[in-house]
């Protein structure tokens, strides 16, 4: 069986962003041998991989990439956890759930983005938790940590995306609207996104499903924006807008 160690040590040095010869001052080792490592030339010396693993702070299975499927259902079971409780309102239960799966799998980005998630949650004032303020002071700097993380190394795009609009959202709502701004500016034109570009490439059998989600995408899209103009204060009652 050919093993994906050499990958994974490359993702997992460039997540923590440092160089081949770091890595390889650390691990007492020469900079070729990690090089090798990383292109697949050669596998590090059995006795490396405890300090690798813990280096990195994976599990030597992961660091050989041999349980991948194991991990994929664990996080499935971890993830189906997780909705059920955000379904039944249970905000500290998903916080445990996604930090647990975390845990386990520190660099599975669907349990991150969850764990940030349900911080942010936490912190909502319309959470129904009496405690919502202190949350939002209290992991504030957790929720930037976990948005910058993903936003700089996950490899999902749909993940990161969601991620960095978040994160966003939360410098704009801690009073930091120009670090917010910054961040909504580097995300991606609504103008060039699939649900805009996509129909050129649909068969015909597709096109009908493809214009009825659209529609109501955009639907939602333009209430939204009713809503936003309603309560945002910068036209008064008489403007012809609301007539």
């Amino acid at each position: 069986m050919k093993l994906n160690i050499g990958n994974t040590i490359k993702y997992l040095r460039k997540e923590k962003d440092i160089t081949q010869d770091e890595l390889a001052d650390i691990l007492g080792v020469s900079y070729q041998s990690v090089s090798r490592w990383e292109t697949g030339t050669c596998y590090p010396d059995m006795e490396l991989l405890p300090a690798i693993s813990d280096f990195f702070g994976v599990t030597i299975d992961k660091l050989l990439g041999v349980n991948e499927n194991i991990e994929r259902e664990k996080v499935a079971q971890y993830l189906s956890r997780f909705q059920e409780a955000i379904s039944q309102g249970k905000v500290y239960d998903c916080i445990a759930i996604a930090r647990e799966g975390v845990a386990e799998y520190p660099n599975n980005f669907a349990l991150l983005n969850k764990l940030m998630y349900a911080l942010f949650v936490s912190g909502d004032d319309d959470g129904n938790l009496p405690e919502w303020k202190e949350n939002k002071e209290k992991y504030d700097a957790e929720i930037t940590a976990l948005g910058e993380r993903m936003m700089k190394y996950c490899p999902d795009q749909d993940i990161r995306l969601e991620a960095t609009a978040r994160l966003a959202f939360n410098h704009c709502e801690m009073g930091r609207k120009e670090m917010g701004r910054t961040i909504y500016e580097s995300l991606p034109s609504a103008e060039f996104c699939k649900e805009n570009q996509m129909w050129w490439s649909l068969a015909e059998n597709e096109k009908l499903p493809f214009l009825r989600k659209k529609i109501k995408q955009d639907y939602e899209a333009l209430k939204s924006s009713i809503w936003l103009l309603a309560n945002s204060g910068c036209i008064s009652d008489e403007h012809p807008l609301l007539q």
